[in-house]
């Protein structure tokens, strides 16, 4: 038997990416679009009415703040949904007053359906994927997932190792699971990577360009009857 779908409710006032956001949801596995809002009134009463699962809640709200949406309907529904944080606020005042409110996750607008399916696999699976970021005034993505996880804030020391710094568009998550799926000896084509990783084959070849470039991956080629050769990747031997 199959564990039921969870039920979600999106909350923006941004009507793009309030459709954008359940479109994601819809092609997730095991979720599924309950209801849509665009007002922090309308999502307290969509939140209370008990068949809500998950609430993907924006802060920044035209009549009520998200931060009193979510303690409205921690107070006020029989059934308190789970609320995962989609924001672009990332000044620590505004998260640590999410946190508070016990959120299961905190995800930084913009970012890719890539990511945000990420984040909605991992909620399910019942863990936060780390996404760490560079440092900043405001918190990265990274800190932010550290204060959900331990509710404090890594102080980088001459001690800590660095944080890999990735382009826009690359998550460590996906990263660390391309790296897996390459073989030091056998070289693999992109789209066998793909597939083992559940990308596209475009993507799949952003991460393995990525990993070229950092001479973490050996190139060879596969020549057929046709056409140009098929590139294949393996991972390089350590200098």
């Amino acid at each position: 038997m199959t564990d039921s779908p969870i039920r979600v409710l999106v909350v923006d006032d941004d009507a793009h990416a309030r459709e954008l956001h359940a479109r994601f949801v819809a092609e997730q596995p095991g979720f599924v679009m309950a209801a849509r809002a665009g007002s922090g009134t309308a999502a307290i009463e969509l939140g209370q009415r008990g068949d809500i699962d998950l609430i993907l809640l924006d802060l920044r709200l035209p009549d009520v703040s998200g931060i009193e949406v979510m303690h409205r309907i921690r107070t006020l529904a029989a059934h308190s949904p789970d609320i995962i944080v989609i924001s672009s606020s990332r000044d620590q005042i505004t998260v640590r007053q999410a946190l508070a409110g016990r959120v299961a996750g905190y995800l930084v607008k913009p970012f890719s359906q890539e990511v945000f399916a990420e984040r909605l696999a991992a909620y399910r699976a019942g863990r936060t994927a780390p996404d760490p970021r560079e440092r900043g005034l405001d918190l990265a993505q990274g800190e932010i997932d550290s204060l959900l996880q331990t509710g404090r804030i890594p102080v980088a020391t001459a001690h800590t190792a660095p944080v890999e710094q990735l382009p826009k568009g690359i998550s460590p998550v996906t990263l660390a699971r391309v790296r897996e799926a390459l073989d030091p000896v056998v070289a693999t084509s992109a789209a066998d990577i793909a597939a083992r990783c559940a990308l596209s084959r475009a993507s799949a070849r952003r991460y393995l360009e990525h990993l070229v470039t950092r001479g973490e991956i050996a190139l060879s080629h596969r020549y057929g009857g046709r056409g140009r050769p098929e590139v294949l990747y393996r991972l390089a031997p350590s200098p």
